[in-house]
């Protein structure tokens, strides 16, 4: 039989952890479910998930009849269980001595239980980062990778991990750790600014210019003549530089005719400032490059760098539109 090695967490913050390791189990929350071993199909556990939670979003109902289905029906005697002890940095390791049980009255909200014995522990400053990023899922219960799986268990057992050098490999490990949290929020960052309607888009554009030391204007609806923002340094657009922004916020790429009616009503002093969310064709930007007064064509990419750039300096009401929030990285 093919032992394999899961991660249960013992509640947020590990609340629940003295508990596991005082009872010989380990548990799961999700407290409106009945007893799961009568449910041996996924969909009747996600319809009774949807019972229980019906205001869930539909991924989270999903990802959580996944992980119970996985708790009561996958895991079997003799694979492994991770728990950790986030004060203490140690995984403690258990090996599954039975089936899955319901019982309410054992581990108050965690009705969903597994026997285990405790048969060791593993300090988290043990491992390799590769394998740290991986027990660092966020998910109550997942699955460990098997090369993962095999270096606790050589550590368990006092055997050395293989690793030619343990210190090049961690912080090329840590530099593409940090590296994929990067892309992965400047992504998100992407989804929730593409979300916002033409409205929005047009008052975070006006936030940023804010934020850059300009006074901008929006400009009401309805026909603007081509501008849908003007910032200067007196807010009205007396003082140079004047700058004349147009907001397309839609999937398609603005073409060369967008930006020739654009720069038709333009003044001589003017400054142009194009933002396309959905991006420009080479021919725009080829009538860009041969227009008569400086013009920036701004993609969704660009205009994201601009708010990160200047996240600091923005007015309260246009950070509401983009919440984010700070993170610290180890150097």
């Amino acid at each position: 039989m093919k032992i394999r090695t899961w991660v249960v967490r013992a509640g947020r913050g590990a609340i629940r952890l003295d508990e596991f390791l005082e009872s010989n189990v380990v548990g799961i929350g999700w407290a409106l479910l009945p007893d799961l071993s009568v449910f041996t199909d996924r969909k009747q556990i996600l319809k009774l998930v949807k019972e229980a939670w019906p205001d869930w979003k539909p991924g989270k109902q999903t990802a959580s009849t996944g992980q119970v289905y996985r708790f009561a029906h996958e895991i079997s005697q003799g694979d492994r269980i991770l728990t950790y002890d986030p004060q203490r940095r140690i995984y403690n390791i258990a090996a599954v001595e039975g089936a899955y049980k319901y019982d309410t009255a054992k581990l108050e909200g965690f009705p969903h239980l597994l026997p285990v014995k405790w048969i060791g522990e593993v300090n988290r400053d043990q491992l390799s980062t590769s394998a740290k990023n991986s027990l660092g899922a966020i998910s109550t219960l997942f699955l460990v990778p098997k090369k993962v799986a095999e270096e606790i268990d050589a550590v368990l057992t006092g055997k050395q991990p293989i690793a030619p050098d343990p210190e090049k490999t961690d912080e090329t490990d840590e530099g593409q750790l940090l590296e994929d949290v990067e892309d992965k929020a400047l992504e998100f960052i992407k989804d929730r600014v593409s979300k916002l309607d033409w409205e929005e888009m047009q008052e975070l554009v006006a936030g940023i210019l804010r934020a850059m030391g300009y006074k901008a204007r929006v400009s009401p609806a309805g026909p603007d003549r081509g501008k849908d923002i003007v910032a200067s340094p007196d807010g009205f657009g007396f003082e140079s530089p004047r700058i004349v922004v147009e907001v397309k916020h839609r999937s398609g790429a603005m073409g060369a005719q967008a930006i020739r009616s654009f720069l038709g009503g333009r003044h001589q002093d003017d400054k142009g400032l194009y933002v396309s969310t959905g991006g420009f064709s080479k021919d725009a930007y080829y009538e860009a490059e041969r227009a008569n007064i400086p013009l920036t064509l701004m993609t969704l990419d660009e205009l994201v760098t601009a708010l990160l750039e200047h996240y600091e300096e923005l007015d309260m009401d246009t950070k509401q539109m983009v919440p984010l929030k700070r993170l610290y990285w180890p150097i």
